[in-house]
């Protein structure tokens, strides 16, 4: 075994010693004299480590950037829908004041009416009075002194004093009247100045939300092209591609939504919870709830999936959030305002507990009924569908996706 060995070593030794330069010689065409030193030193290795660690550090940051670009994003849709839902109020109230200005009107109109018939009956008695050439008081004493016997004395006096009553009821009725025109114009004056300003208010509100939209929707674009300059950056930081970067950058998106809606479930949950526990009067009180009226606002609004938000929008191109739910309960025969922070008013309170398809459910920045800016229509098992902001479709989406509603009601 040996022997067969040896003579294959000897062969391939001197093999190699035929291809080493003699001593002095070059080497041989084609062929690389070894390194010094093939392994890596420490200052390469530290600088190695340090690119790693700044390349470590620029991912966090971009990481970071990324964050506060979405939370941008979420804060201008919010600052818009709030826009709208200022502009849908001011409109509400305008509404209502016209409203208003128009009933004062028509008492007003009664009013004079019945002032200027007094006046009518009260300048007839005059006539009359002028007629008979003498004051009421003296053609009175006339047909006394006139009166043959105590008899027709007393029949006569009776007559005269009737006379004269109703003269002054019918001049009182007509002060009384002419007193009641004037409070009634009055009011409609008023009235109709309030509409004026709430006319104002409305066209403020107006240009303050178009200009809120016209900012809104320039910071989207802004936003998601600094996105995808900052996916750009981290695929380039973790030498990564821009499509994997983006895959990665939704995914923990998504698990972050998610887990945020789990939380905000569990602090629903827990308050429910704790709302059982407490004696029945500080409970909600329940509401008689209508099965066929909320299928027919769900099956109105899950009809209108997928058309996009319209600001103020009734339909039928497209709605708001407080349109879609308004027309999704007009369509089950309920009348509500189109303004969010009024269905809740016009709705029954009802609790996380408590609520069943086809309620509604709101949010608020404040915490306070008169401040919500969203309302979505509730269809059962923690689903909703909504108008969520400008840019976005209606869909259907997780009652949790805004976080924990702050109010629930039963139109």
């Amino acid at each position: 075994m040996a022997r067969r060995i040896l003579p294959t070593l000897l062969l391939t030794l001197s093999g190699l010693f035929g291809l080493l330069p003699a001593a002095g010689a070059a080497a041989a065409p084609g062929i690389a004299a070894p390194a010094d030193d093939p392994y890596p030193t420490a200052d390469d290795i530290a600088a190695a480590q340090a690119e790693e660690s700044a390349r470590a550090a620029d991912t966090t940051a971009i990481e970071a950037r990324l964050t506060a670009a979405q939370a941008d994003l979420e804060r201008a849709g919010r600052e818009a829908e709030q826009a709208v839902e200022s502009y849908n109020g001011a409109q509400a109230r305008l509404t209502r004041v016209r409203a208003e200005a128009a009933r004062a009107g028509a008492v007003a109109a009664v009013a004079a009416a019945a002032r200027v018939a007094a006046a009518e009956r009260a300048a007839e008695l005059a006539a009359e009075t002028y007629r008979q050439g003498a004051s009421a008081q003296l053609s009175a004493l006339d047909a006394l002194l006139g009166a043959d016997g105590p008899r027709a004395i007393g029949a006569q006096a009776a007559a005269i004093g009737m006379v004269g009553a109703r003269t002054r009821e019918i001049l009182d009725t007509a002060t009384a009247t002419a007193a009641e025109a004037a409070r009634t114009a009055e009011a409609a004056g008023a009235a109709e100045a309030e509409a004026v300003r709430a006319a104002d208010a409305v066209r403020l509100a107006k240009e303050q939300a178009e200009a809120r939209l016209a900012a809104q929707q320039t910071q989207v674009t802004e936003i998601a092209a600094r996105r995808e300059q900052l996916l750009a950056a981290l695929a380039a930081a973790r030498n990564s591609t821009l499509d994997l970067e983006r895959q990665r950058r939704e995914a923990l998106e998504a698990i972050a939504a998610a887990q945020a809606e789990e939380a905000a479930r569990a602090a629903a949950a827990a308050e429910a919870a704790a709302a059982a526990a407490r004696p029945s009067a500080d409970a909600a009180v329940e509401s008689p709830w209508s099965a066929g009226g909320a299928e027919a606002a769900i099956a109105f609004a899950r009809s209108k999936i997928g058309l996009p938000y319209i600001w103020g929008g009734e339909g039928p191109a497209g709605y708001d959030c407080s349109g879609l739910t308004m027309m999704a309960w007009r369509r089950a025969g309920k009348s509500l305002t189109h303004f969010a922070a009024d269905q809740y008013a016009e709705s029954t309170p009802v609790s996380y507990a408590q609520l069943r398809p086809g309620d509604l459910v709101f949010w608020t920045d404040t915490g306070r009924a008169r401040d919500i800016h969203h309302v979505a229509l509730y269809i059962g098992d923690d689903q909703m569908i909504e108008a969520p902001r400008p840019g976005m479709a209606i869909k259907q989406a997780s009652l949790w996706i805004m976080g924990r509603p702050d109010f629930y009601g039963r139109p």
